[in-house]
């Protein structure tokens, strides 16, 4: 009898008991995640590129998706664009000034679930010192255990930004962001 009580409280308490959100560091050792841009190159045809080194963390819980977080850094001198003459134009003090804003960050303010695994991933971006707040359409790709003991989850996400937004002495107009992020769950 003292275990079937036992037994029922236990079970009661974890019913009753909020899910804990799970926490979640990006792999980017892995090179399972990747931060992509994609402008046009004076209206004559479209650059893409990438940043190569960047990391962070988030909170994730699917039944309750509002109480999730982000945060990333992005070292803007990790910027590749295939071209390394444009690279280091593209650090250069007429777009990144990558030598005085080495680091961009996004934060989020606000998750919202749209159904469908879709999100609208809200937060306030930081880019060559200005912050503006930014919402990424994010979609999840999939969840679960790894090869290695481990859980995964992993999120695909778009937005623009304006590069007048960000005060860039040249301004050729929108830049779009694609995200691709692979979190592995913390013990």
């Amino acid at each position: 009898m003292k275990k079937l009580l036992a037994i029922t409280a236990l079970l009661s308490v974890s019913l009753l008991s909020p899910a804990q959100a799970a926490n979640y560091t990006i792999d980017n050792k892995g090179a399972h995640a990747s931060i992509n841009f994609k402008t046009s190159h004076m209206g004559f045809s479209v650059l893409t590129g990438r940043f190569n080194t960047f990391g962070g963390t988030f909170t994730y819980d699917g039944a309750n998706i509002g109480e999730s977080t982000i945060s990333v850094n992005i070292d803007t001198t990790s910027i590749d664009s295939n071209h390394g003459e444009r690279d280091k134009h593209l650090r250069s003090d007429d777009f990144l000034d990558a030598s005085k804003f080495g680091t961009a960050t996004f934060l989020s303010t606000q998750v919202t679930d749209k159904g469908n695994g879709k999100l609208a991933i809200q937060g306030n971006f930081t880019l060559h010192g200005v912050t503006k707040s930014i919402v990424i359409d994010a979609v999840k790709v999939g969840e679960g255990d790894d090869p290695w003991g481990g859980n995964r989850v992993g999120f695909s996400g778009t937005t623009q930004i304006s590069m007048g937004d960000f005060g860039f002495k040249k301004d050729f107009g929108k830049v779009d962001l694609e995200l691709h992020i692979e979190g592995i769950r913390q013990k």
